[in-house]
């Protein structure tokens, strides 16, 4: 194919060349409706924000998603890998307005430029299926779901509290409120209430939590994160009375609902404590300037869950008092606290101190006073009491009338049933789940298809004038949202009575875009949302690739999404993801020069005295291993590394340190050793192309040194087969280390009966193997071994059963789970003599030296693992 030196790789010329070849022969082209007589294989790497350029993360993430796609090919199935691109979100808007140029114009360029950076590391993509969510195509369909989750009463429009953003104009989500202040603006946050969209995800909170129990493939991590999430206590709703309705207080003012999930400690009440945003704190405020700056300081403090937790509780009594729904003679004041969240229960909570440290921090600050009402068993009930530190644990309950000696769970039914008798109270389920407000005063993100009528109210844009398009001429230099500003995008005729009539100028949240484009990649080109023939077949995903930051928001939107369109007659099934991958952190090291400014790591070069600025000299401190970020400069480009190494190599090391869910460290030594690893395999291969003859069958009698060289083979064939099948493909690369070692070997033996079949046997097998891995390589390597079909067509090769009984097993070695060596012995040698010999391998001892093994765990015939400390 090239013009390659018969005894180096030359990247340069093979990788473009194999590329073009996958290209033109369209061979991971698939149709929407997958061929019946295979089976179906959909893998999905969550897929990226077009920024302009790769980073080492994405590299990662989409290698391991490239390497399953092409194993699973070559096992057989047909296989699913669709790209696109995330493309709506602030960042396009803010380069707008501070370069000059358009967001589509800016996020078209950027695409551009990351599709290149990914052909050249040689995915096995199927590009033909290619979309981004800012093109009409996609968010047009998007629209159509959206009336129909609509139509469907799973979206609606209503008055809520919001973070507002007087400078960008816009409502912040919670993360984004920083000390109070806009995370990009820096103006003070303002609590105002607007009318906004809300998909209604709680109605399926319950389905969700139950759906988790069904994702036996999903990591528990992210499962457990889901759960808490999602928030399900149960417990009782109370209603207390005011004792004293203020005449200006409307009827719906007159009680305060409370939801509580230690209904058995009501008799330990000492106060009760609202939201400074509920109603009756928002009525207070009007005629009270200390209430009404209160409220304004809790309003600054910051609305996250966080922020409010780290902060000092803080409240202020309102004077107004209520009656106790068991002691009508007993009183207790209403405090406005900064702690309580309106969006949370009912924005109301009572407080028991003796039973809470929030509680009793709150009393103790405030000089209210509280009796203990529930002990530990064994204690005595007129001993036993609370002063500081509050009891929290299960036991029995004091002081509290006829709750007094039950346990604290039968309390919890007999106070319910009580509150259920009296009329005050029932029992309920709540959930920390909120509806999912979707309205963003932005421009670069999917119009929200729905006109607003003064005559008809709100009225969906017929489907005949869909898509709603983004118009192209709009305002940067003016605050606010760029649609609203519009002069005439936003002025239509109602549908309905064809008078004067306004567009809705929100647009969806991003979430929204990435919570069902998995299902439009199976028909990206029908002009419904779905097709329902190829959506069936190709969905669920069978494995979803990305980073656990995106655990639970993203993931519980596309569970969430699914179901609805499931509701709609979109979708057929209710889980998106069969099985969850979520990959470790590409790490590098970080650097800052004397006057403590980050450093890039192409701007540094090592001297006798450490590392310096290059051209200045200056001394560099070398810091922490730590996340690659732009902010702090230690970032490294794929193309970079492509240009100096070749994609295979970025491949295969982005694949051979750790374990593939756990982080990983980028360093110039393991880029380059890899690369000779890379260059001593391909020579290898080229000496047995050159020099070794092509039996088609095997001698008669063969010699020890052949058989031993086939037997190893043949189990690394099911060795690499199980380490991809259980996604650890650094074990996998291990394996392959070890054929390629004893295929070096062999030329020691070339002339030993058998050898030239074991040896040829053996390369081509390692070109299969390598397939999934170093796509680029294999190809060439095979090509060079006389084969004609390309290994990307080519089945899984499959290992014969008579040579897999072990004379000698291959033993890895870990060190708390890195591999530092391997050892082979024979498999029924004892435990206590595998573990010495694995301690005494040359490099295993070097990295255990003077350290102390605290653990050893043995896997018989297949790894030794010590744990150490010091």
């Amino acid at each position: 194919m090239s013009d390659s030196s018969p005894t180096s790789y030359n990247f340069q010329q093979t990788e473009p060349f194999w590329q073009k070849e996958w290209e033109t022969r369209r061979l991971f082209d698939v149709p929407d409706v997958p061929d019946p007589n295979l089976p179906k294989y959909y893998v999905l790497e969550m897929f990226p924000y077009p920024s302009g350029q790769l980073h080492m993360g994405h590299v990662r993430n989409y290698t391991l998603g490239d390497v399953v796609a092409r194993y699973k090919r070559a096992r057989g199935y047909s296989v699913l890998h669709p790209m696109g691109w995330d493309a709506f979100g602030l960042p396009a808007e803010n380069a707008a307005r501070d370069r000059g140029v358009s967001p589509a114009k800016w996020t078209m360029e950027n695409i551009a430029t990351m599709r290149a950076e990914l052909k050249r590391l040689g995915f096995s993509l199927n590009w033909n299926r290619e979309f981004a969510t800012c093109q009409p195509e996609y968010y047009g369909q998007q629209q159509k779901l959206f009336l129909s989750l609509m139509k469907e009463g799973l979206l609606e429009r209503r008055e809520s509290w919001v973070n507002w953003d007087p400078v960008d104009q816009t409502v912040l989500a919670n993360e984004q409120v920083i000390d109070g202040k806009g995370w990009r603006s820096g103006a003070p946050i303002e609590k105002k209430q607007l009318f906004q969209w809300f998909l209604k995800i709680t109605e399926f909170a319950q389905p969700l939590l139950d759906g988790l129990k069904t994702l036996d493939q999903w990591p528990d991590r992210v499962k457990t994160m889901q759960e808490r999430w999602l928030g399900r206590s149960e417990g009782a709703k109370v209603r207390f009375s005011l004792s004293h309705v203020p005449a200006e207080f409307e009827e719906n003012l007159s009680s305060v609902e409370v939801f509580t999930t230690r209904p058995d400690t009501l008799f330990g009440m000492a106060f009760l404590a609202i939201s400074p945003d509920h109603p009756i704190a928002a009525k207070l405020a009007k005629n009270n300037s200390k209430i009404a700056e209160f409220i304004a300081e809790c309003h600054r403090l910051g609305t996250s869950e966080e922020a409010i937790e780290k902060a000092e509780k803080k409240g202020i009594d309102t004077g107004l008092t209520v009656v106790h729904p068991f002691m009508p003679d007993q009183q207790y004041p209403i405090w406005i606290a900064n702690f309580v969240l309106m969006d949370y229960g009912t924005g109301a909570v009572f407080g028991c101190p003796s039973g809470d440290q929030r509680d009793i921090d709150f009393a103790r600050k405030y000089n209210i006073p509280f009796k203990t009402v529930i002990m530990p068993e064994g204690e005595s009930p007129e001993t036993y009491t609370v002063t500081d530190a509050p009891y929290i644990g299960a036991g029995i309950v004091i002081n509290s009338q006829f709750l007094n000696g039950l346990t604290t769970t039968q309390a919890k039914k007999e106070a319910i049933s009580r509150l259920e008798t009296m009329n005050i109270g029932k029992r309920v389920v709540n959930w920390r789940l909120r509806d999912w407000g979707i309205s963003r005063q932005r421009y670069w993100g999917c119009p929200i298809p729905v006109i607003h009528c003064s005559s008809c109210g709100i009225v969906p844009v017929p489907q005949d004038q869909l898509p709603v398009i983004l118009p192209e001429d709009v305002d940067f230099s003016l605050s606010g949202n760029p649609l609203d500003n519009h002069p005439t995008w936003k002025h239509v005729k109602c549908p309905h009575c064809h008078q004067d009539a306004i567009r809705e100028t929100d647009t969806c949240d991003t979430f929204v875009d990435s919570s069902w484009y998995f299902a439009r990649f199976t028909a990206p080109q029908v002009q419904t949302p779905t097709d329902l023939n190829a959506v069936n077949r190709w969905m669920p995903v069978d494995q979803y690739i990305g980073g656990i930051e995106h655990a639970i928001l993203h993931l519980l939107y596309a569970r969430f999404f699914t179901r609805a369109m499931h509701q709609t007659g979109h979708i057929g099934v209710d889980e998106p993801f069969n099985a969850l991958f979520t990959q470790g952190m590409v790490m590098h090291e970080s650097y800052k020069d004397s006057e403590g400014n980050w450093v890039a790591p192409d701007e540094i070069e090592k001297s006798e005295n450490g590392f310096v600025k290059r051209g200045t000299g200056q001394a560099i401190t070398v810091g922490r291993i730590e996340k690659m970020s732009k902010s702090k400069k230690n970032t490294i480009a794929p193309s970079v590394i492509i240009e100096r190494f070749g994609a295979d190599t970025a491949r295969w090391f982005i694949l051979s340190d750790n374990p593939p869910e756990r982080d990983m460290e980028w360093t110039e030594e393991g880029a380059i050793a890899t690369s000779r690893f890379l260059q001593r395999l391909y020579r290898i291969i080229v000496s047995i192309a050159q020099d070794v003859p092509v039996l088609m069958s095997l001698p008669d009698d063969i010699a020890n040194s052949a058989d031993g060289l086939r037997r190893m083979t043949h189990r690394t064939i099911v060795a690499v087969t199980e380490a991809l099948d259980a996604f650890a493909m650094n074990v996998a690369i291990a394996r392959l280390h070890e054929l390629t070692n004893a295929l070096g070997e062999a030329e020691k033996s070339a002339n030993d009966s058998g050898m030239a079949f074991a040896r040829r046997e053996a390369a081509y097998i390692l070109c299969l193997l390598c397939g999934p891995l170093v796509p680029h390589m294999a190809e060439e390597m095979a090509r060079l071994l006389g084969h004609d079909q390309l290994i990307a067509q080519t089945a899984w090769p499959k290992a014969d059963a008579s040579l897999l009984t072990a004379t000698r097993v291959v033993i890895a070695v870990q060190i708390k789970g890195k591999l530092r060596g391997t050892i082979e012995v024979s498999p029924d040698l004892d435990k206590d003599t595998v573990i010495g010999l694995a301690r005494e391998e040359r490099t295993v001892a070097k990295f255990l030296e003077g350290k102390t093994i605290v653990k050893t765990i043995y896997v018989p015939n297949k790894i030794v693992n010590f744990v150490v400390g010091g």
